[in-house]
């Protein structure tokens, strides 16, 4: 999993406006259909994780627990951020194929 290569790619849909962040803005644009990708950060709440996970099941949007609040906050340019939604099929793809893609091992 390439970490860089998701910040900046956050850091792109963010600059094209191709992202939502905060709670309520998710929450919206995943209820809306808009929503292509939800991420939630690692030190997000129980609670919150478990509402976005319950809510992105509903409306079949997938969903993933990745990086810190401080980290997703800083990939946008902004303050710490436990949810954000990419509202881009084409970034949202990127951003999965570099979540699945395995580390590799330095020898």
């Amino acid at each position: 999993m390439n970490q860089n290569k998701i910040y900046s790619l956050l850091g792109l849909a963010t600059k094209s406006r191709n992202l939502v962040s905060g709670e309520f803005s998710t929450e919206q644009a995943v209820k809306a259909g808009k929503a292509k990708l939800v991420l939630v950060g690692e030190d997000a709440s129980d609670n919150t994780k478990k509402m976005f996970h319950n809510m992105c099941e509903f409306y079949r949007v997938p969903i993933e627990v990745y990086g810190t609040k401080e980290e997703l906050g800083h990939a946008m340019g902004k303050e710490r951020r436990a949810s954000l939604a990419v509202t881009d099929s084409g970034f949202a793809k990127s951003i999965l194929k570099n979540l699945e893609e395995p580390t590799q091992t330095r020898r």
